[in-house]
């Protein structure tokens, strides 16, 4: 979904209001809460939840006391508490969904953690506010030509101004431990703000900055996924992908997050599955599996020495053939028990204006004198005609 200002802009381009899910309706954020107790009233003596979800920047959300007793709704721009100075933000969630939510979450309501509102953003906050998100890109960019000035080994990917613009958070990545004190020295007199440096991993960067995926669609991190999973290249093996590093990693230079995705259900399939190294003894000799199929249940073994002549089985065949081996029953050969490919021979659709041929413009064309000639001939015989 997208708020307003992200519909579009002059001959119908994609415009986009930049705001990195802080607009203004509240649309295009990442994971919003739909407040399905919004129109149920409290029980008889009951007061309201006294936290509020306030979100920031890039989604990022946290939880704050209502100590002054403001009527808040969602989407109201409040000044927050902020260490040092206030912080602004757009309210998200009120009421008891957010006592769920806090303790979902594992915040609790009494701790140090849960700061306090101090009033509803006035205009000059949120110009403040504004003023100060404008300067982010360019800073993050002169930031950049000093850490290469100095030589680090650091990336730095996002800046986040507080809502007073007196503190400035620099997101970045970094192989191995960098010193940056100098960096700060240099940034804080160029910049004449507070500076904090926050290191975070390269999924996370990637949630942040967003993007497309090879599957043509948004990041999953920077859409609707809110935990890192550990990935391992046996997800890929499971599945029988190719371990090959440019399809496998995702646009953080990790695995794809979505080789998890459906890895119980291969997992599950291939329980019914013998192991892959499970080796079917015969009379005519040893044999070895080459390929499986998990969606049709089939596998394809060779004998040692004959590795050309594949034998199609079914799951249940290998495993009947593994438990006469087991038994030490004699197996005549894996002839008997190989399947004979079926050529579906249906037709789908049929071509009858020939539209589908690669060479249906390739013919060639007739030449415009043999037209003229053939005009001219009938136009003779009929002046003939007409004379008889």
């Amino acid at each position: 979904m997208g708020c307003n200002s992200c519909s579009t802009g002059k001959d119908g381009q994609p415009k986009g209001c930049r705001n990195n899910g802080t607009c203004g309706t509240d649309s295009c954020n990442k994971l919003t809460v739909f407040d399905w107790l919004s129109n149920m009233s409290l029980p008889a003596g009951q007061e309201p939840f006294n936290c509020v979800e306030v979100r920031f920047k890039n989604s990022r959300k946290e939880y704050f006391k209502n100590t002054s007793n403001l009527t808040l709704s969602i989407g109201d721009i409040v000044a927050t508490e902020a260490s040092p100075g206030h912080d602004v933000g757009m309210v998200t969630l009120t009421g008891e969904l957010v006592r769920i939510q806090m303790k979902k979450k594992k915040v609790k309501e009494d701790s140090d953690q849960v700061k306090k509102i101090y009033r509803k953003a006035s205009q000059k906050d949120i110009d403040i506010w504004q003023k100060s998100r404008d300067r982010e890109e360019d800073i993050k960019v002169r930031s950049r030509e000093l850490a290469i000035r100095l030589g680090l080994q650091m990336k730095i990917s996002d800046i986040e101004f507080q809502g007073d613009g007196s503190k400035a958070t620099f997101y970045y990545t970094a192989e191995e431990r960098v010193d940056f004190r100098q960096l700060i020295k240099d940034m804080a007199k160029a910049f004449n703000i507070r500076i904090e440096m926050r290191q975070i991993g390269y999924r996370q960067e990637a949630a942040r900055l967003g993007g497309i995926g090879s599957c043509g669609r948004e990041l999953c991190c920077s859409t609707w996924l809110t935990d890192f999973r550990s990935v391992s290249t046996s997800a890929a093996r499971y599945q029988q992908l190719s371990l090959n590093p440019q399809k496998l990693a995702g646009q953080c230079g990790k695995l794809k997050c979505c080789l998890n995705y459906e890895l119980d259900t291969y997992l599950d399939a291939l329980k019914e599955f013998p192991r892959t190294d499970a080796k079917l003894y015969t009379e005519k000799g040893k044999a070895v599996c080459q390929k499986t199929d998990i969606f049709k249940g089939v596998m394809w073994f060779a004998y040692e020495g004959e590795w050309m002549n594949w034998h199609k089985i079914t799951v249940e065949q290998a495993n009947e053939i593994i438990e006469m081996n087991k038994n030490k029953k004699p197996v005549a050969s894996l002839e008997e028990y190989a399947l004979e490919l079926e050529e579906d021979t249906k037709v789908e659709f049929e071509n009858v204006v020939g539209q589908d041929s690669l060479t249906r413009f390739d013919k060639p064309k007739r030449k415009r004198g043999n037209r003229n000639k053939n005009k001219r001939r009938n136009k003779n015989n009929k002046n003939r005609a007409q004379k008889k």
